[in-house]
């Protein structure tokens, strides 16, 4: 094949359009549900309906795909289970943004209407995250795409919730709950965002009966002691011994409320006395639990003031409402003081409305009887969650799980199936909608307008995504999975709770290792955030640079347990490593017209043995890595390989070879080398740069069909090993680096001829010099290379230590030594004097404590820089001075 055939430059968005196209058209990443052939199923995290691709989709996405196709070239039956999780209260307030802009709300539309609005919505807009997925290269089997609120995944959440109710494990009942009055719904602990702030500690004296004085009580919320129904202390307190048993008169109220005891009660906070809510924080409703206190809601589920608060305050929001209560109190002279006071302020996880904890009916999943085994599962080892340090953090939330709250008050979602006639107060929870109570036989049914939590359906994903409730043959192909790819922000959220569902409906873990990555941050370390201005968009770089420099970049980066630090420049150097496997493709079909077949191994170079070996070792590295989950360990292996051992070894080595210096029989063995070497290591790269590697492989003379379909280097066929050659050769660019790096440093120019000796007394060294002299002269451009035994140093030689050997590079009459010297003097000079700029900045307090972050770390990187070069530069003078006294 002519070079022609390759375009000179590698333009990737046409080629990434292109491929893809291609791939679905041929149905490349289709499972096989009838296939015998070793499996691997992984099934995506499910990302919001409405959601955008971010930096954490693009890097859990990458990962999984980069396993899908490598496994796939393995030559493993492959399911990529795709989908979209409805996201409850997400969609229905994007939706409600939409009516509000018309001018409309839910309810003037009604449930029916607005449900029917949100399906339209998501016809039109749903699919936004997946075509976006598809830019990134995902791989996934997507005739097989799941919708959370699909048919199927709505017949398994129902059964699901029926088979629990029926078997004691959800339940009904008054809870303290976090609740948010802008989305109007229950949320889990985990929905709750805690944001520490400066916030005001009120402490109010609540005066015993006809007396003046009374207990000091110290609250952040002070709104909130409308609804107080007790004081407590800690019985071990001496200051209040004399006290339990007796009243005390709530201020601003007509009520008086008991002091109880308490252990829960901290002696050292405050005074030590604490007012009692229970229906306003979740302590006080476990204390009013122990103590038959009643639990009075004075906040209603809008955020306001409800009548139970007194006229006086009914009807106001929360916040308006503390402010009025604190002039009452202060007018009353009950306000003993304010003082300043951080603490956590719970935020919903959308909206970031504060919530407030809420005394409500919720349906509640009992947890403790399927954490146990979900808990045995990690601990005996069906279940690796990797790295390990994370199966920690999963143990510590399982051992200390509380129920679950699973219903929403939001219409979006799967309606929860339970029904109450009307009039005998039965309730009913059934998998076909009942038509009479089965009760009382009353027509009269009215169905719970709650819906399931988002992460309910989610938590289901693995198995009914397959089909559950049926056996169905791709449930006992692929379930359970072989693993699952995750943030660490929904281990909790997610993981565990499909852990427990799994092992309950499935009598087995819905995957073998859960492997948990890191955070993609700004290049400074940084949490990426709008308001921070440094969120890098994953869409624009992949226009920018080409989705397979993206994906690489961000697999070079992702080192176990380690948060990767991203900027733009460390995706263009990794264009460049696209464009310098582009243009090594391109030098090397100039040479290769035809599929050469395999080589003959006795014509074969030390150059040649030597790629052959390093291809086999870059295999069984590649293959260990993805194995183990080490993404970056695997495209560092790749990158090397490619850069330095192919491209700027390999390629040199053989082109008198391939220019014709050598025979006819030599050339057509090294060409059959070359393509044999170019063919595995484009499969090698294929998981990482798809798009690249499939327009090579089209390239290629002597390859068929898809790139995807190749078999990965190795299969039944030993690879090529010869420690010897490898050996000698690593000799041989030993001697060569040692030459490059004289010349580098003494500033000599790269055509410039020179005359080196190597001086060893081992024979073998010698032999094997001997026999490869001529590629040393041409790769480190010698004129001359002398061997000899070890002996004097020669006069105005700069020298090099390569395995035990001497290498000397005479510098007589290549550079005039006190021109260098002056040179170098001079440059140290201008360096130091730079230096002074900078470390006067860096000691400039007004500097360090005013100017950005980014701009000081700028400062910070040029001082390192300085000082690298400065150093060099010293020791080059030293070595220039030491060759004129020799």
């Amino acid at each position: 094949m002519s070079s022609d055939l390759i375009d000179k430059s590698y333009e990737p968005h046409e080629v990434e359009k292109k491929w893809y196209a291609y791939w679905e058209e041929q149905k490349l990443f289709s499972a096989d549900e009838t296939s015998k052939n070793n499996h691997f199923s992984i099934v995506i995290p499910p990302p919001n309906v409405t959601g955008v691709l971010h930096m954490g989709h693009a890097l859990n996405n990458t990962m999984q795909d980069i396993l899908c196709r490598y496994r796939r070239l393995k030559g493993d039956n492959v399911l990529w289970m795709p989908g979209t999780d409805h996201a409850g209260i997400a969609t229905q307030n994007v939706v409600e943004r939409k009516l509000a802009s018309q001018g409309m709300d839910r309810q003037q539309l009604g449930r029916e209407k607005f449900i029917e609005a949100v399906w339209e919505w998501r016809a039109e807009s749903g699919s936004a995250i997946i075509n976006q997925l598809k830019r990134l290269g995902a791989s996934c089997d997507w005739d097989r795409e799941r919708f959370t609120m699909d048919e199927g995944l709505s017949l398994a959440v129902r059964k699901v919730f029926v088979q629990l109710y029926k078997e004691g494990l959800i339940y009904r009942g008054d809870y303290i709950i976090n609740w948010c009055p802008r989305c109007r719904t229950a949320l889990s602990d985990l929905e709750v965002d805690h944001e520490e702030q400066e916030g005001l500690l009120y402490h109010i004296q609540y005066p015993f009966p006809g007396s003046t004085k009374g207990l000091i009580v110290a609250t952040t919320r002070p709104e909130t002691m409308l609804g107080d129904t007790a004081v407590a202390v800690n019985p071990d307190d001496e200051r209040y011994f004399n006290l339990p048993g007796q009243e005390i008169v709530l201020p601003l109220t007509q009520r008086t409320i008991p002091i109880i005891q308490d252990r829960y009660v901290e002696m050292s906070f405050g005074t030590g006395a604490l007012k009692v809510t229970p229906a306003h924080d979740p302590n006080d409703f476990e204390i009013g639990m122990r103590h038959q206190l009643e639990s009075i809601k004075v906040i209603g589920d809008d955020g306001k003031m409800t009548i139970e608060a007194g006229s006086q305050f009914e009807g106001l929001d929360r916040f308006v409402c503390r402010e009025a209560v604190v002039a009452m109190l202060k007018e009353q002279g009950l306000l003993v003081r304010i003082e300043k006071h951080d603490h956590s302020v719970g935020q919903c996880y959308r909206c970031k409305t504060v919530v407030e904890p809420n005394l409500s009916k919720q349906w509640f999943v009992k947890t403790k009887p399927l954490a146990k085994k979900a808990i045995e599962a990690v601990e005996d080892g069906r279940t690796r969650i990797i790295p390990e340090s994370w199966a920690k953090t999963y143990f510590d939330w399982m051992y200390n799980i509380k129920d679950w709250c699973i219903s929403r008050q939001i219409w979006w979602g799967h309606q929860i199936p339970a029904w109450t006639c009307q009039k005998c107060n039965q309730l009913m929870v059934e998998m076909d909608d009942p038509a009479v109570c089965d009760s009382c036989g009353s027509k009269e049914l009215v169905r719970e307008t709650d819906v399931l939590d988002t992460w309910f359906s989610s938590a289901l994903w693995p198995f009914s995504t397959m089909g559950w409730p049926d056996q169905t043959p791709l449930l006992k192909t692929f379930y359970p999975t072989s693993v699952l790819i995750t943030g660490f922000d929904i281990l909790f959220f997610w993981v565990a709770r499909m852990m427990m569902m799994g092992i309950h409906f499935m009598d087995e873990v819905p995957f073998k290792d859960v492997y948990v990555h890191a955070l993609v941050r700004d290049e400074h370390g940084k949490k990426m955030s709008k308001s921070k201005g440094n969120v890098i968009d994953p869409l624009e770089v992949i226009d920018k640079y080409g989705t397979d420099a993206f994906r690489f970049t961000l697999a070079a980066f992702a080192a176990m347990g380690r948060d990767i630090k991203l900027s733009e420049s460390r995706v263009e150097g990794y264009r460049h490593f696209i464009n310098k496997l582009w243009n090594a493709v391109r030098f090397s079909l100039m040479h290769i017209t035809e599929n050469p077949g395999a080589f003959n191994e006795k014509r074969i170079s030390l150059a040649d043995k030597w790629i052959l070996s390093k291809v086999g070792q870059l295999t069984i590295s590649v293959t260990e890595s993805l194995d183990n989950y080490r993404f970056n360990d695997a495209a560092a292996s790749l990158y090397r390989f490619v850069w330095h051992e192919f491209c700027d070894w390999y390629l040199e080595a053989i082109k008198p070879v391939l220019y014709g210096k050598k025979g006819e029989e030599e050339k057509a063995a090294t060409i059959a080398v070359l393509w044999s070497v170019l063919k595995d290591t484009i499969v090698l790269l294929h998981p990482f740069i798809p798009f690249v590697t499939e327009e090579i492989w089209d390239k290629m003379p002597g390859t068929h069909g898809s790139i995807m379909k190749a078999e990965f280097p190795g299969g039944d066929k030993p690879l090529f090993q010869d420690p010897e050659a490898v050996s000698t050769m690593e000799m041989i660019t030993g001697i060569i680096t040692g030459i490059r790096n004289i010349r580098g440093e003494m500033n000599i120019s790269p055509s410039k001829l020179l005359t080196a000796s190597v001086q060893t007394d081992d024979g073998k060294k010698q032999e094997q010099i001997r026999t490869h002299q001529e590629m040393i002269c041409s790769l480190a451009k010698l004129e001359v290379l002398n061997l000899s035994r070890t002996g004097d140093r020669p006069k105005s030689a700069a020298t090099s230590l390569v395995e035990g050997m001497v290498v000397f590079v005479s510098l007589e009459g290549v550079i005039d030594f006190s021109k260098e010297e002056e040179r170098l003097v001079k440059e140290t000079g201008k360096i130091e004097q730079e230096l002074s700029t900078v470390q006067k900045k860096l000691g400039n307090k007004g500097f360090m404590d005013k100017a950005p972050e980014d701009v000081v770390q700028k400062v910070q990187d040029q001082n390192n820089q300085l000082q690298e070069k400065l150093q060099k530069i010293k020791i080059n003078l030293e070595k220039i001075q030491e060759l004129q006294r020799s």
